[in-house]
Protein backbone atom coordinates (compact mmCIF):
# COMPACT_ATOMS: atom_id res chain seq x y z
CA UNK A 1 0.00 0.00 0.00
CA UNK A 2 0.67 3.55 -0.72
CA UNK A 3 1.76 6.08 2.31
CA UNK A 4 -1.62 7.61 1.42
CA UNK A 5 -4.86 5.20 2.30
CA UNK A 6 -7.60 5.12 0.02
CA UNK A 7 -10.56 4.04 1.90
CA UNK A 8 -14.24 3.90 -0.46
CA UNK A 9 -17.08 3.90 2.26
CA UNK A 10 -20.29 2.33 0.85
CA UNK A 11 -23.13 4.09 2.54
CA UNK A 12 -20.72 6.56 4.05
CA UNK A 13 -23.15 9.50 4.46
CA UNK A 14 -25.47 6.99 5.95
CA UNK A 15 -25.95 6.51 9.62
CA UNK A 16 -22.88 3.96 10.33
CA UNK A 17 -21.20 5.48 7.27
CA UNK A 18 -20.75 8.25 8.23
CA UNK A 19 -20.06 7.63 12.48
CA UNK A 20 -16.77 5.54 10.40
CA UNK A 21 -15.70 8.95 8.32
CA UNK A 22 -16.35 10.51 12.14
CA UNK A 23 -13.57 8.52 13.91
CA UNK A 24 -11.28 8.67 10.40
CA UNK A 25 -11.50 12.11 9.49
CA UNK A 26 -8.52 13.10 11.83
CA UNK A 27 -5.95 10.90 10.04
CA UNK A 28 -4.07 12.90 7.26
CA UNK A 29 -2.73 9.73 5.81
CA UNK A 30 -6.29 8.45 4.85
CA UNK A 31 -8.27 9.55 1.94
CA UNK A 32 -11.69 8.45 2.61
CA UNK A 33 -14.24 8.40 -0.35
CA UNK A 34 -17.38 8.60 0.99
CA UNK A 35 -20.12 6.91 -1.44
CA UNK A 36 -23.35 5.83 -1.98
CA UNK A 37 -26.31 5.84 -4.48
CA UNK A 38 -26.72 9.98 -4.72
CA UNK A 39 -23.16 12.05 -5.48
CA UNK A 40 -25.19 15.17 -4.52
CA UNK A 41 -25.97 13.70 -0.80
CA UNK A 42 -22.45 12.90 -0.82
CA UNK A 43 -21.05 16.36 -1.52
CA UNK A 44 -23.17 18.06 1.14
CA UNK A 45 -22.19 15.49 3.79
CA UNK A 46 -18.19 16.33 3.08
CA UNK A 47 -18.99 20.14 3.05
CA UNK A 48 -20.77 19.80 5.97
CA UNK A 49 -17.89 18.32 8.01
CA UNK A 50 -15.77 21.30 7.43
CA UNK A 51 -12.25 21.30 7.70
CA UNK A 52 -10.58 17.47 8.40
CA UNK A 53 -6.89 16.13 8.22
CA UNK A 54 -8.12 13.28 6.26
CA UNK A 55 -8.65 14.20 2.21
CA UNK A 56 -12.70 13.65 1.87
CA UNK A 57 -14.42 12.99 -1.61
CA UNK A 58 -17.36 12.51 -2.40
CA UNK A 59 -18.52 9.97 -4.97
CA UNK A 60 -21.68 7.59 -6.30
CA UNK A 61 -21.66 4.02 -5.83
CA UNK A 62 -24.29 1.50 -6.60
CA UNK A 63 -23.87 -1.67 -5.20
CA UNK A 64 -26.60 -2.96 -7.82
CA UNK A 65 -24.65 -1.73 -10.72
CA UNK A 66 -21.75 -2.83 -12.16
CA UNK A 67 -19.40 -3.31 -9.13
CA UNK A 68 -16.33 -3.63 -10.96
CA UNK A 69 -15.84 -0.69 -12.91
CA UNK A 70 -16.58 1.19 -10.07
CA UNK A 71 -13.75 0.03 -8.39
CA UNK A 72 -11.30 0.19 -11.39
CA UNK A 73 -12.93 4.24 -11.37
CA UNK A 74 -12.14 4.70 -7.77
CA UNK A 75 -8.91 2.88 -6.89
CA UNK A 76 -9.78 2.22 -3.69
CA UNK A 77 -6.74 0.36 -1.02
CA UNK A 78 -9.83 -0.97 0.90
CA UNK A 79 -13.49 -1.03 0.33
CA UNK A 80 -16.11 -0.71 3.76
CA UNK A 81 -19.48 -1.37 3.49
CA UNK A 82 -21.62 -0.04 5.58
CA UNK A 83 -24.83 -0.18 3.43
CA UNK A 84 -26.89 -2.75 4.17
CA UNK A 85 -29.44 -4.70 5.37
CA UNK A 86 -27.07 -7.44 4.22
CA UNK A 87 -30.13 -9.63 5.24
CA UNK A 88 -31.70 -8.61 2.00
CA UNK A 89 -28.92 -8.30 -0.41
CA UNK A 90 -30.67 -10.19 -3.02
CA UNK A 91 -29.72 -13.07 -5.43
CA UNK A 92 -26.46 -11.79 -5.54
CA UNK A 93 -24.97 -10.87 -1.85
CA UNK A 94 -21.37 -11.03 -2.18
CA UNK A 95 -21.18 -9.20 -5.77
CA UNK A 96 -19.29 -6.79 -3.68
CA UNK A 97 -16.98 -8.89 -2.06
CA UNK A 98 -16.30 -11.05 -5.49
CA UNK A 99 -15.38 -8.04 -7.02
CA UNK A 100 -13.13 -7.18 -4.55
CA UNK A 101 -11.36 -10.13 -4.42
CA UNK A 102 -10.88 -9.99 -8.15
CA UNK A 103 -9.73 -6.26 -7.85
CA UNK A 104 -7.29 -7.02 -5.16
CA UNK A 105 -8.68 -4.50 -2.84
CA UNK A 106 -9.51 -5.20 0.90
CA UNK A 107 -13.17 -5.91 1.94
CA UNK A 108 -14.42 -4.98 5.23
CA UNK A 109 -18.08 -4.92 6.21
CA UNK A 110 -20.39 -3.86 9.32
CA UNK A 111 -22.91 -6.60 8.48
CA UNK A 112 -25.11 -7.92 11.30
CA UNK A 113 -26.83 -10.83 9.81
CA UNK A 114 -26.23 -14.06 10.41
CA UNK A 115 -26.04 -16.10 7.18
CA UNK A 116 -23.92 -13.19 5.68
CA UNK A 117 -21.11 -13.52 8.05
CA UNK A 118 -21.04 -17.21 7.88
CA UNK A 119 -20.93 -17.15 4.33
CA UNK A 120 -17.90 -15.03 3.38
CA UNK A 121 -15.55 -18.16 4.27
CA UNK A 122 -16.54 -19.47 1.04
CA UNK A 123 -14.42 -16.52 -0.29
CA UNK A 124 -11.28 -17.55 1.76
CA UNK A 125 -9.36 -18.97 -0.69
CA UNK A 126 -10.01 -16.86 -3.52
CA UNK A 127 -8.77 -14.08 -0.98
CA UNK A 128 -5.76 -15.70 -0.07
CA UNK A 129 -4.83 -16.16 -3.29
CA UNK A 130 -5.07 -12.34 -4.43
CA UNK A 131 -3.53 -11.63 -0.85
CA UNK A 132 -6.19 -9.68 0.50
CA UNK A 133 -8.17 -9.77 3.42
CA UNK A 134 -11.92 -9.84 3.08
CA UNK A 135 -13.54 -9.43 6.93
CA UNK A 136 -17.41 -9.74 7.54
CA UNK A 137 -18.98 -8.08 10.38
CA UNK A 138 -16.64 -5.86 11.89
CA UNK A 139 -18.83 -4.36 14.66
CA UNK A 140 -19.64 -4.65 18.32
CA UNK A 141 -21.62 -7.73 17.44
CA UNK A 142 -19.33 -10.23 16.84
CA UNK A 143 -16.25 -8.42 17.17
CA UNK A 144 -16.12 -6.67 20.58
CA UNK A 145 -18.11 -9.35 21.75
CA UNK A 146 -15.50 -11.92 20.90
CA UNK A 147 -12.41 -10.08 22.30
CA UNK A 148 -14.45 -9.34 25.63
CA UNK A 149 -14.90 -13.20 25.79
CA UNK A 150 -11.08 -13.87 25.15
CA UNK A 151 -10.17 -11.43 28.32
CA UNK A 152 -13.01 -12.91 30.48
CA UNK A 153 -11.76 -16.23 29.97
CA UNK A 154 -8.47 -16.06 30.42
CA UNK A 155 -7.51 -18.34 33.36
CA UNK A 156 -10.90 -20.46 32.75
CA UNK A 157 -10.65 -24.30 32.50
CA UNK A 158 -14.21 -24.00 30.65
CA UNK A 159 -16.76 -22.04 29.81
CA UNK A 160 -20.24 -23.01 30.25
CA UNK A 161 -22.48 -19.98 29.35
CA UNK A 162 -22.00 -16.36 27.21
CA UNK A 163 -24.35 -14.02 27.01
CA UNK A 164 -23.96 -10.72 26.28
CA UNK A 165 -26.01 -7.76 24.81
CA UNK A 166 -26.10 -4.00 24.13
CA UNK A 167 -28.60 -0.93 25.48
CA UNK A 168 -27.91 1.98 23.32
CA UNK A 169 -29.34 5.42 24.54
CA UNK A 170 -32.65 6.66 23.48
CA UNK A 171 -30.92 9.07 21.47
CA UNK A 172 -28.77 7.37 19.62
CA UNK A 173 -29.88 7.56 16.45
CA UNK A 174 -31.28 4.25 14.38
CA UNK A 175 -30.97 4.12 10.76
CA UNK A 176 -33.31 3.03 8.52
CA UNK A 177 -31.72 -0.11 7.27
CA UNK A 178 -31.14 -1.01 11.37
CA UNK A 179 -34.57 -1.14 11.55
CA UNK A 180 -35.51 -3.31 8.65
CA UNK A 181 -32.64 -5.88 9.39
CA UNK A 182 -34.81 -5.76 12.87
CA UNK A 183 -38.83 -6.18 11.40
CA UNK A 184 -37.39 -8.98 9.31
CA UNK A 185 -36.20 -11.22 12.17
CA UNK A 186 -38.38 -10.42 14.97
CA UNK A 187 -40.86 -13.16 15.73
CA UNK A 188 -39.18 -15.64 12.98
CA UNK A 189 -36.82 -18.79 14.48
CA UNK A 190 -33.29 -18.30 14.63
CA UNK A 191 -30.83 -21.59 15.79
CA UNK A 192 -29.97 -21.36 19.77
CA UNK A 193 -27.42 -22.77 22.02
CA UNK A 194 -29.50 -23.42 25.32
CA UNK A 195 -27.84 -24.93 28.12
CA UNK A 196 -26.60 -27.71 26.05
CA UNK A 197 -29.26 -28.11 23.74
CA UNK A 198 -29.83 -27.14 20.10
CA UNK A 199 -33.07 -25.39 20.04
CA UNK A 200 -35.09 -22.36 17.63
CA UNK A 201 -34.66 -19.15 19.24
CA UNK A 202 -37.38 -16.31 18.30
CA UNK A 203 -35.94 -12.69 18.60
CA UNK A 204 -37.63 -10.41 20.56
CA UNK A 205 -39.77 -13.19 22.03
CA UNK A 206 -36.95 -14.09 24.35
CA UNK A 207 -36.25 -12.13 27.53
CA UNK A 208 -33.84 -11.32 30.52
CA UNK A 209 -33.13 -8.45 32.49
CA UNK A 210 -29.99 -7.15 33.44
CA UNK A 211 -27.79 -3.78 35.10
CA UNK A 212 -24.44 -2.20 33.39
CA UNK A 213 -22.36 -1.39 35.81
CA UNK A 214 -19.13 -0.93 35.36
CA UNK A 215 -17.02 -1.08 38.74
CA UNK A 216 -16.72 2.84 40.70
CA UNK A 217 -19.58 4.23 37.57
CA UNK A 218 -22.75 4.95 37.72
CA UNK A 219 -24.47 2.51 36.51
CA UNK A 220 -27.49 2.29 33.83
CA UNK A 221 -30.38 1.17 35.14
CA UNK A 222 -31.48 -1.98 35.17
CA UNK A 223 -32.59 -2.82 31.79
CA UNK A 224 -34.81 -5.33 29.86
CA UNK A 225 -32.67 -7.02 26.73
CA UNK A 226 -34.40 -9.56 23.89
CA UNK A 227 -32.62 -11.88 22.00
CA UNK A 228 -31.35 -10.52 18.79
CA UNK A 229 -30.42 -12.22 15.71
CA UNK A 230 -26.58 -11.50 15.47
CA UNK A 231 -23.29 -13.26 14.10
CA UNK A 232 -22.69 -13.63 17.63
CA UNK A 233 -24.93 -16.92 18.04
CA UNK A 234 -22.85 -18.35 15.17
CA UNK A 235 -19.49 -16.95 15.62
CA UNK A 236 -18.73 -17.51 19.28
CA UNK A 237 -20.28 -21.19 18.86
CA UNK A 238 -17.70 -21.60 16.35
CA UNK A 239 -15.14 -20.15 18.90
CA UNK A 240 -16.20 -21.72 21.87
CA UNK A 241 -17.92 -24.85 20.82
CA UNK A 242 -18.02 -26.59 24.17
CA UNK A 243 -20.33 -23.40 25.24
CA UNK A 244 -23.53 -24.71 26.50
CA UNK A 245 -25.52 -21.43 25.87
CA UNK A 246 -24.99 -18.50 23.68
CA UNK A 247 -27.43 -15.44 23.89
CA UNK A 248 -27.31 -11.85 22.62
CA UNK A 249 -29.79 -9.03 23.49
CA UNK A 250 -30.53 -5.78 22.55
CA UNK A 251 -32.13 -3.08 25.38
CA UNK A 252 -34.37 -0.76 23.08
CA UNK A 253 -35.70 2.39 25.38
CA UNK A 254 -38.15 3.62 26.07
CA UNK A 255 -39.39 0.23 27.47
CA UNK A 256 -42.76 1.07 26.52
CA UNK A 257 -41.54 0.83 22.63
CA UNK A 258 -39.40 -2.32 23.71
CA UNK A 259 -42.80 -3.84 24.97
CA UNK A 260 -44.54 -2.90 22.01
CA UNK A 261 -42.28 -4.50 19.27
CA UNK A 262 -41.86 -7.54 21.93
CA UNK A 263 -45.82 -7.89 21.29
CA UNK A 264 -45.90 -7.69 17.59
CA UNK A 265 -42.88 -10.26 17.51
CA UNK A 266 -45.00 -12.65 19.56
CA UNK A 267 -47.63 -12.47 16.59
CA UNK A 268 -44.94 -13.48 14.45
CA UNK A 269 -43.69 -16.28 16.69
CA UNK A 270 -47.50 -17.73 16.71
CA UNK A 271 -47.44 -17.22 12.68
CA UNK A 272 -50.34 -14.83 12.85
CA UNK A 273 -48.22 -12.18 11.10
CA UNK A 274 -45.55 -13.35 8.40
CA UNK A 275 -43.21 -10.76 9.23
CA UNK A 276 -42.65 -7.09 10.88
CA UNK A 277 -41.19 -5.77 7.67
CA UNK A 278 -43.99 -4.02 6.00
CA UNK A 279 -44.11 -2.15 9.46
CA UNK A 280 -40.56 -0.91 9.15
CA UNK A 281 -41.09 2.35 8.34
CA UNK A 282 -43.85 3.28 11.25
CA UNK A 283 -41.30 1.51 13.68
CA UNK A 284 -38.35 3.87 12.19
CA UNK A 285 -40.55 6.75 12.45
CA UNK A 286 -41.43 5.82 16.41
CA UNK A 287 -37.86 4.82 17.43
CA UNK A 288 -36.57 8.15 16.64
CA UNK A 289 -39.49 10.39 17.25
CA UNK A 290 -40.54 9.01 20.78
CA UNK A 291 -37.62 9.11 23.00
CA UNK A 292 -36.55 10.25 26.50
CA UNK A 293 -34.48 9.34 29.89
CA UNK A 294 -31.00 9.67 29.90
CA UNK A 295 -28.75 10.13 27.18
CA UNK A 296 -26.13 6.85 28.51
CA UNK A 297 -25.77 3.67 26.41
CA UNK A 298 -23.51 0.69 27.46
CA UNK A 299 -22.78 -3.15 26.84
CA UNK A 300 -22.46 -6.29 28.52
CA UNK A 301 -20.71 -9.62 28.26
CA UNK A 302 -21.14 -12.50 31.14
CA UNK A 303 -19.68 -15.36 30.91
CA UNK A 304 -19.46 -18.02 33.49
CA UNK A 305 -17.09 -21.28 33.33
CA UNK A 306 -15.31 -22.82 35.85
CA UNK A 307 -11.14 -22.66 37.22
CA UNK A 308 -8.79 -25.28 37.12
CA UNK A 309 -9.88 -26.79 40.03
CA UNK A 310 -13.10 -26.84 38.59
CA UNK A 311 -14.90 -24.35 41.03
CA UNK A 312 -17.49 -22.10 39.44
CA UNK A 313 -15.81 -18.99 38.18
CA UNK A 314 -18.23 -16.17 36.78
CA UNK A 315 -16.72 -12.76 34.97
CA UNK A 316 -18.94 -9.88 33.74
CA UNK A 317 -17.32 -7.28 31.57
CA UNK A 318 -19.25 -3.97 31.61
CA UNK A 319 -19.42 -1.04 29.36
CA UNK A 320 -21.03 2.35 30.08
CA UNK A 321 -20.96 5.03 27.37
CA UNK A 322 -21.69 8.99 28.09
CA UNK A 323 -23.98 11.13 25.26
CA UNK A 324 -22.79 11.00 21.93
CA UNK A 325 -19.95 8.82 21.92
CA UNK A 326 -21.35 5.51 22.50
CA UNK A 327 -23.16 4.98 19.03
CA UNK A 328 -19.52 5.34 17.92
CA UNK A 329 -18.83 1.92 19.52
CA UNK A 330 -20.47 -0.43 16.51
CA UNK A 331 -18.08 2.10 13.99
CA UNK A 332 -14.81 1.54 16.16
CA UNK A 333 -14.00 -1.89 14.97
CA UNK A 334 -13.43 -0.37 11.47
CA UNK A 335 -11.18 2.42 13.39
CA UNK A 336 -9.52 0.06 14.67
CA UNK A 337 -8.54 -2.07 11.49
CA UNK A 338 -7.48 0.92 9.98
CA UNK A 339 -5.20 1.79 12.92
CA UNK A 340 -3.83 -1.44 12.42
CA UNK A 341 -3.23 -1.53 8.19
CA UNK A 342 -1.46 2.01 8.76
CA UNK A 343 1.06 0.58 11.52
CA UNK A 344 1.99 -1.78 9.09
CA UNK A 345 0.17 -4.79 10.53
CA UNK A 346 -2.71 -5.32 8.53
CA UNK A 347 -5.11 -8.58 9.18
CA UNK A 348 -3.30 -11.72 7.30
CA UNK A 349 -4.96 -12.59 3.79
CA UNK A 350 -8.59 -14.67 4.00
CA UNK A 351 -11.95 -14.27 4.39
CA UNK A 352 -13.83 -14.76 7.46
CA UNK A 353 -15.57 -13.38 10.08
CA UNK A 354 -13.42 -10.23 12.03
CA UNK A 355 -13.98 -12.11 15.00
CA UNK A 356 -10.82 -13.09 15.72
CA UNK A 357 -9.07 -10.19 14.15
CA UNK A 358 -9.38 -7.43 17.21
CA UNK A 359 -8.83 -7.79 20.87
CA UNK A 360 -10.09 -5.97 23.65
CA UNK A 361 -6.73 -3.87 23.80
CA UNK A 362 -7.50 -2.44 20.55
CA UNK A 363 -10.71 -1.46 21.73
CA UNK A 364 -9.13 -0.07 25.12
CA UNK A 365 -7.11 2.60 23.23
CA UNK A 366 -10.14 4.16 21.56
CA UNK A 367 -12.21 4.17 24.47
CA UNK A 368 -9.68 6.04 26.43
CA UNK A 369 -9.75 8.79 24.13
CA UNK A 370 -13.62 9.34 24.54
CA UNK A 371 -16.50 9.32 27.70
CA UNK A 372 -16.67 5.34 27.19
CA UNK A 373 -15.76 2.90 30.47
CA UNK A 374 -14.97 -0.39 30.59
CA UNK A 375 -14.83 -2.81 33.57
CA UNK A 376 -14.68 -6.09 34.53
CA UNK A 377 -16.08 -7.45 37.60
CA UNK A 378 -14.68 -10.90 39.15
CA UNK A 379 -17.94 -12.07 41.05
CA UNK A 380 -15.75 -13.40 43.81
CA UNK A 381 -17.48 -13.31 47.17
CA UNK A 382 -15.48 -9.99 49.16
CA UNK A 383 -15.91 -8.07 52.43
CA UNK A 384 -16.40 -5.40 53.38
CA UNK A 385 -19.50 -4.50 51.85
CA UNK A 386 -18.26 -1.68 49.55
CA UNK A 387 -15.59 -3.98 48.11
CA UNK A 388 -18.11 -6.41 46.76
CA UNK A 389 -20.23 -3.63 45.15
CA UNK A 390 -17.01 -1.83 43.91
CA UNK A 391 -15.53 -5.22 42.87
CA UNK A 392 -12.32 -4.55 40.93
CA UNK A 393 -12.84 -0.41 41.63
CA UNK A 394 -11.99 -1.41 45.70
CA UNK A 395 -8.18 -1.43 45.18
CA UNK A 396 -8.27 1.85 43.13
CA UNK A 397 -9.52 3.78 46.23
CA UNK A 398 -6.74 5.70 48.68
CA UNK A 399 -5.94 2.67 51.21
CA UNK A 400 -7.43 5.16 54.22
CA UNK A 401 -10.75 4.46 52.94
CA UNK A 402 -10.74 0.70 52.22
CA UNK A 403 -8.95 0.54 55.98
CA UNK A 404 -11.93 2.40 57.34
CA UNK A 405 -14.57 0.33 55.49
CA UNK A 406 -12.68 -3.12 57.01
CA UNK A 407 -12.76 -1.35 60.31
CA UNK A 408 -15.56 -2.53 62.89
CA UNK A 409 -15.52 1.09 64.75
CA UNK A 410 -13.95 5.20 64.20
CA UNK A 411 -14.21 8.17 65.90
CA UNK A 412 -13.49 11.58 65.38
CA UNK A 413 -15.02 14.88 65.16
CA UNK A 414 -17.63 16.64 63.11
CA UNK A 415 -19.61 19.65 62.11
CA UNK A 416 -23.08 19.58 62.08
CA UNK A 417 -25.86 21.95 59.97
CA UNK A 418 -29.67 21.16 59.89
CA UNK A 419 -31.82 23.31 58.21
CA UNK A 420 -34.35 25.57 59.74
CA UNK A 421 -37.33 25.58 57.75
CA UNK A 422 -40.38 23.93 59.61
CA UNK A 423 -40.43 20.85 57.16
CA UNK A 424 -36.83 20.17 57.33
CA UNK A 425 -36.91 20.46 61.19
CA UNK A 426 -39.27 17.78 61.54
CA UNK A 427 -38.38 15.84 59.09
CA UNK A 428 -34.30 15.65 61.06
CA UNK A 429 -36.22 14.95 64.12
CA UNK A 430 -37.97 11.96 62.34
CA UNK A 431 -35.07 10.62 60.96
CA UNK A 432 -33.29 11.70 64.20
CA UNK A 433 -30.37 13.14 62.93
CA UNK A 434 -27.97 14.95 64.85
CA UNK A 435 -28.55 18.72 66.13
CA UNK A 436 -26.63 21.75 64.94
CA UNK A 437 -22.86 22.05 66.40
CA UNK A 438 -19.46 23.75 65.21
CA UNK A 439 -17.73 21.08 66.73
CA UNK A 440 -19.24 17.65 67.84
CA UNK A 441 -17.79 14.26 68.69
CA UNK A 442 -18.73 10.85 66.15
CA UNK A 443 -18.41 7.44 66.77
CA UNK A 444 -19.30 5.35 63.90
CA UNK A 445 -20.11 1.44 64.49
CA UNK A 446 -20.20 -1.47 61.47
CA UNK A 447 -21.75 -4.22 62.55
CA UNK A 448 -21.83 -7.40 59.88
CA UNK A 449 -25.48 -8.48 59.54
CA UNK A 450 -25.82 -11.38 56.71
CA UNK A 451 -23.83 -9.67 54.11
CA UNK A 452 -25.16 -6.89 55.11
CA UNK A 453 -24.15 -3.76 57.14
CA UNK A 454 -25.81 -2.16 60.46
CA UNK A 455 -23.92 1.65 60.21
CA UNK A 456 -24.40 3.37 63.90
CA UNK A 457 -23.51 6.98 64.11
CA UNK A 458 -23.50 8.81 67.51
CA UNK A 459 -23.42 12.49 67.54
CA UNK A 460 -22.19 13.76 71.29
CA UNK A 461 -24.37 10.67 72.69
CA UNK A 462 -27.39 10.98 70.17
CA UNK A 463 -27.65 8.00 67.90
CA UNK A 464 -29.11 7.22 64.55
CA UNK A 465 -28.85 4.41 62.56
CA UNK A 466 -29.00 2.82 59.15
CA UNK A 467 -29.13 -0.99 57.11
CA UNK A 468 -26.82 -1.20 54.01
CA UNK A 469 -26.63 -3.96 51.76
CA UNK A 470 -26.39 -4.68 48.00
CA UNK A 471 -29.16 -4.27 45.45
CA UNK A 472 -31.22 -6.87 43.54
CA UNK A 473 -33.19 -6.97 40.82
CA UNK A 474 -33.71 -3.27 39.86
CA UNK A 475 -30.90 -1.90 41.90
CA UNK A 476 -28.27 -4.55 41.07
CA UNK A 477 -24.75 -3.07 41.07
CA UNK A 478 -26.29 0.05 43.29
CA UNK A 479 -25.93 0.60 47.23
CA UNK A 480 -29.08 0.06 49.42
CA UNK A 481 -29.46 2.19 52.34
CA UNK A 482 -32.45 1.48 54.84
CA UNK A 483 -33.69 4.11 57.24
CA UNK A 484 -37.42 2.63 58.61
CA UNK A 485 -39.66 2.25 55.70
CA UNK A 486 -37.66 4.19 53.04
CA UNK A 487 -34.57 2.64 51.47
CA UNK A 488 -32.19 4.39 48.74
CA UNK A 489 -30.78 3.29 46.16
CA UNK A 490 -27.09 4.59 45.77
CA UNK A 491 -24.58 4.46 42.65
CA UNK A 492 -20.82 3.74 44.30
CA UNK A 493 -18.83 6.14 41.93
CA UNK A 494 -14.81 6.37 42.42
CA UNK A 495 -13.40 9.43 40.66
CA UNK A 496 -10.07 10.83 41.35
CA UNK A 497 -9.39 9.37 45.02
CA UNK A 498 -12.90 10.17 45.96
CA UNK A 499 -15.82 7.86 47.08
CA UNK A 500 -19.44 9.55 46.43
CA UNK A 501 -22.84 7.87 46.52
CA UNK A 502 -25.25 8.81 44.03
CA UNK A 503 -29.10 8.72 44.65
CA UNK A 504 -30.65 6.39 42.09
CA UNK A 505 -33.88 5.64 43.19
CA UNK A 506 -36.06 5.39 46.50
CA UNK A 507 -38.85 3.17 47.65
CA UNK A 508 -41.27 3.10 50.62
CA UNK A 509 -42.05 -0.56 52.29
CA UNK A 510 -40.63 -2.28 48.97
CA UNK A 511 -42.75 -0.01 46.73
CA UNK A 512 -41.31 2.50 44.02
CA UNK A 513 -41.35 5.92 44.32
CA UNK A 514 -41.18 9.03 41.52
CA UNK A 515 -38.00 10.83 40.88
CA UNK A 516 -39.20 14.35 41.66
CA UNK A 517 -40.35 13.58 45.12
CA UNK A 518 -36.92 12.19 45.65
CA UNK A 519 -34.41 14.54 48.35
CA UNK A 520 -31.62 15.04 47.15
CA UNK A 521 -28.26 14.25 48.73
CA UNK A 522 -24.39 14.50 48.43
CA UNK A 523 -22.06 12.33 50.06
CA UNK A 524 -18.35 11.87 49.59
CA UNK A 525 -15.52 10.14 51.45
CA UNK A 526 -12.28 11.51 50.71
CA UNK A 527 -8.48 11.66 52.73
CA UNK A 528 -7.43 14.90 53.67
CA UNK A 529 -3.90 15.48 55.40
CA UNK A 530 -3.45 11.25 56.14
CA UNK A 531 -7.48 11.15 57.57
CA UNK A 532 -10.47 9.87 56.26
CA UNK A 533 -13.06 12.85 56.18
CA UNK A 534 -16.78 12.48 55.77
CA UNK A 535 -19.25 14.84 53.91
CA UNK A 536 -22.98 14.58 54.28
CA UNK A 537 -25.73 16.78 53.20
CA UNK A 538 -29.63 15.80 52.90
CA UNK A 539 -32.37 18.25 51.33
CA UNK A 540 -35.60 18.25 49.53
CA UNK A 541 -37.05 21.01 47.22
CA UNK A 542 -39.87 21.12 49.43
CA UNK A 543 -37.75 21.83 52.33
CA UNK A 544 -34.07 23.33 51.90
CA UNK A 545 -31.37 21.95 53.60
CA UNK A 546 -32.33 19.27 56.22
CA UNK A 547 -28.73 18.10 57.92
CA UNK A 548 -25.15 18.41 56.66
CA UNK A 549 -22.27 16.60 58.72
CA UNK A 550 -18.88 16.71 57.68
CA UNK A 551 -15.84 15.79 59.37
CA UNK A 552 -13.02 13.22 60.09
CA UNK A 553 -12.62 9.84 61.62
CA UNK A 554 -10.16 7.18 62.72
CA UNK A 555 -10.10 3.82 63.56
CA UNK A 556 -9.15 2.50 66.73
CA UNK A 557 -5.54 1.81 65.78
CA UNK A 558 -4.46 4.43 64.42
CA UNK A 559 -5.75 5.82 67.56
CA UNK A 560 -4.00 4.02 69.85
CA UNK A 561 -0.93 4.18 68.04
CA UNK A 562 -1.32 7.73 67.89
CA UNK A 563 -1.57 7.88 71.53
CA UNK A 564 -5.17 8.16 72.21
CA UNK A 565 -6.78 11.26 70.41
CA UNK A 566 -8.78 12.84 74.31
CA UNK A 567 -11.47 14.50 72.03
CA UNK A 568 -12.85 11.38 70.22
CA UNK A 569 -15.81 9.59 71.92
CA UNK A 570 -15.58 6.52 73.60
Amino acid sequence: MTDRLAILIVGGYGTFGGRIVELLESDDRLTLIVAGRSVSKARDYCQARGHTQARLLPAAFDRMGDVSAQLAAHRPDVLIDASGPFQAYGAAPYAVVEACVAARVHYIDLADGSDFVAGIDRFDAAATAAGIFALSGASSFPVLTAAVVRRLSDGMAGIEHIRGGIAPSPYAGVGLNVIRAIAGYAGQSVPLRDNGADRQGHPFAEQMRFTIAPPGRVPLRNALFSLVDVPDLRTLRTLWPDAKTIWMGAAPVPEVLHRALIGLAWLVRLKILPSLSPFAGIMHLATNLLRWGEHRGGMFVDVTGTDPAGRPLRRTWHLLAEGDHGPLIPSMAVQALVRRILAGHPPPPGARSAARDLELADYEALFAQRTIYPGIRTHAASEPLYAKILDTAWDTLPAEIRTMHATRQAGGRARVERGTSILARLTAAAFGFPAASEDTPVAVQFDPVAGAEVWTRTFAGKRFASHQYAGTGRWDGLLCERFGPLTFAMAVVVDNDRLSLVVRGWHVFGLPLPRWLRPWSEAHETVEDGKFHFHVAIGHWATGLIVRYRGWLRHPAEIAQQGGVTDTPK
